[in-house]
């Protein structure tokens, strides 16, 4: 009996060693193969992952209004268009703020 517990202590303490060394990164495993156009509509910014520690995939990840995320595959020509058009309306918002700051002084 005194075997079996501590071989059962044993076990138990190997696997909490394993679990602690895991990264649980928030990472993307897959892409979205299209956002539909009213979807794209509503993305406000991006980030890039790069392929490094716990994430293995290389992947732009569009944030929408409401906080949703979605991954995409950064090779694919309506990501490219994606981040240019969110790019262009984070530069007309800023655009729009610095102005009716000057306007204010």
């Amino acid at each position: 009996m005194r075997f079996n517990t501590l071989l059962f202590l044993l076990v138990g303490s190997c696997l909490c060693l394993a679990l602690a060394q895991v990264s649980y990164d928030d990472c993307c495993l897959k892409f979205v193969k299209k956002l539909s156009n009213v979807t794209q509509k509503h993305a406000v910014g991006y980030r890039w992952q790069v392929p490094d520690g716990g994430c293995n995939l290389a992947a732009v990840i569009f944030t929408m209004k409401k906080g949703r995320e979605f991954c995409t595959n950064p090779e694919e020509k309506w990501v490219k268009d994606l981040m240019k058009m969110v790019e262009k309306r984070i530069r007309r918002q800023n655009g729009r703020k610095s102005r009716s700051q000057k306007l204010s002084e």
